[in-house]
């Protein structure tokens, strides 16, 4: 028997945009053991979804197969017949996508969906069908199993949800699971929880699967090897160590040196820091309350406090993380922070002042000292703008300038995020995920303000983008002299630029403290596990 379950071969795959052939994967090789995991990595853009959705031939409408083979357990599967393929997907080949979100029928109970695949591939009676959709719930460590299969999928989590998923790829015992960035919208804790479930299925079983990435921390924890892609094409492979010590090719060195959890380091800015006033703080904010109404349907009103009591203060030139997993409180507490949200109680200084009960034109003065970078820089642009209006746009709004001075200044801020002056008249689709997050920063910079909120504000990025980002971040402090009110769910980032962190758990600030000592000697539990959780951390 060969030692492979799946070998693939020359593959090319390319895809139809007008009347042009883009070439996205350019012949790769790559093989999976029998009960082995194997990490496929690269970063967006680099082929390896494409990888993952031609072995299943389930690209999309406008994409093709052009050439090479697919053998799995003996057979090439870009030669059967649809039909044929159709019973191998799903029965001897599961596959767990990337959004937990859009990859669950929203109108049919999570048990029903299960129920469905294990009718249609083990020809199973609905009642063992059901009997056996509980017991994979359970498997996967959801508790009250019974309950959920009752449930429909807006009323599970984002972790409850990649776990059903996780479920549905094992349910009919397959040879393989494909699974395509599964935990990469989780929080670190969560994706933690999922993958160790995933490792757990795969040893109890002895299903081979193949992990498609960009995280080389999740490759590095959980892989036995490491095939990694750059321009559809494969650059370095072997096992895991030896790609991680000992890295063939410049592309791979560079990801290994920019995965936080691998290579976590505090960066230093390019150039000497500006001098910057230590009398009081640009923001300080003491004991903020906030209480929501939760409705749900068929039940009464119910309050739940998002944010309990939390105090913080960030110094000019200092950034200041704010951690914690999603329902944390961390997003809550920046909105209030930035008067984007007002407390219920508690209060907000912005350079020694009370800016709590700010409102009308006052609170609208108080946007040129604070602004905020979100997390999706797409979802942040105007897309019918050009990049030089919408870096002008806070000028316009403060009327700050004419015309042709706020192009200058829209250039300018170009160069200080190290973007190309030839971008000014690009919308934000004809950008990378990075360059737009670079143009989000330069138009929160535009009013020169004393303080940003950054909430998450990379964690949609890949890591080489992500590490370019935080850099920019850090230097962009040493010149200006700004403060940064940090958000994130990943530690790995926090020990690359937090000087304080502030850790953050239902509501309530568990613990915090001066970055250095709390990250090598973190005093609560919950900290701890946030810091183990990071992937990479078990191969360092």
């Amino acid at each position: 028997m060969n030692d492979n379950i799946l070998e693939v071969s020359d593959l090319q795959v390319r895809y139809r945009v007008g009347r042009r052939r883009i070439e996205a994967v350019r012949g790769i090789d790559l093989a999976v053991p029998r009960g082995g995991i194997v990490a496929l990595v690269g970063e967006s853009g680099s082929g390896k979804s494409s990888v993952s959705q031609a072995l299943i031939r389930r690209l999309a409408g406008n994409g093709e197969i052009a050439a090479g083979r697919v053998v799995f357990d003996g057979q090439d599967l870009l030669k059967l017949p649809m039909k044929r393929m159709r019973a191998i997907r799903g029965g001897s080949i599961g596959f767990v996508p990337q959004d937990p979100n859009s990859s669950l029928n929203p109108t049919l109970r999570i048990g029903e969906q299960l129920v469905e695949g294990l009718r249609l591939h083990l020809k199973l009676g609905r009642e063992e069908a059901t009997e056996r959709a509980v017991r994979i719930l359970g498997d996967v460590g959801l508790s009250h199993p019974e309950a959920r299969a009752r449930q429909y999928p807006h009323e599970l989590s984002g972790g409850m949800k990649q776990r059903v998923l996780i479920g549905m790829a094992w349910s009919c015992e397959p040879q393989l699971v494909i699974a395509d960035e599964p935990t990469s919208a989780l929080d670190v804790t969560v994706q933690r929880l999922v993958l160790d479930q995933m490792q757990q299925l795969a040893a109890d079983r002895g299903t081979a699967v193949l992990m498609v990435t960009h995280d080389l921390g999740v490759a590095a924890d959980r892989a036995e090897q490491v095939v990694v892609m750059r321009h559809g094409q494969v650059v370095d492979a072997g096992p895991t160590a030896a790609v991680l010590h000992a890295p063939t090719h410049e592309y791979t060195r560079d990801l290994v040196a920019a995965a936080p959890g691998l290579n976590s380091v505090r960066l230093t800015a390019s150039a000497a820091p500006v001098a910057t006033e230590a009398s009081h703080p640009i923001l300080e904010i003491r004991e903020l309350r906030k209480t929501f109404t939760l409705r749900r349907p068929g039940a009464a009103p119910e309050p739940f406090t998002a944010v309990d009591g939390v105090s913080l203060a960030v110094p000019a030139g200092r950034t200041v993380a704010l951690v914690g997993e999603s329902g944390s409180g961390k997003t809550t507490t920046a909105r209030m922070a930035a008067r984007i949200e007002t407390p219920d109680s508690g209060s907000v200084l912005l350079d020694g002042q009370d800016v709590t009960t700010l409102r009308g034109e006052a609170l609208r003065q108080l946007r040129r000292d604070v602004q905020v970078v979100y997390q999706n820089p797409f979802g942040s642009l105007d897309p019918r703008m050009s990049v030089a209006q919408i870096i002008a746009e806070p000028l316009r709004a403060f009327g700050l300038g004419g015309r042709r001075e706020q192009l200058t200044e829209a250039k300018r801020l170009l160069d200080a995020v190290q973007l190309a002056e030839g971008l000014a008249d690009r919308r934000p689709a004809e950008l990378s995920g990075g360059q737009r997050q670079r143009v989000a920063i330069a138009r929160a910079l535009a009013l020169s303000p004393k303080l940003l909120v950054l909430d998450e504000p990379v964690s949609a990025l890949d890591v080489s983008v992500q590490q370019q980002v935080l850099q920019l971040l850090v230097d962009l402090q040493a010149e200006r002299g700004v403060g940064y009110l940090f958000i994130t769910h990943d530690f790995g980032v926090v020990r690359q630029i937090a000087d304080e962190v502030v850790v953050m758990r239902q509501g309530r600030v568990v613990e915090q403290g001066p970055a250095e000592r709390l990250l090598s000697a973190p005093e609560h539990e919950y900290t701890r596990a946030l810091l183990e959780a990071v992937p990479g951390t078990a191969a360092r």
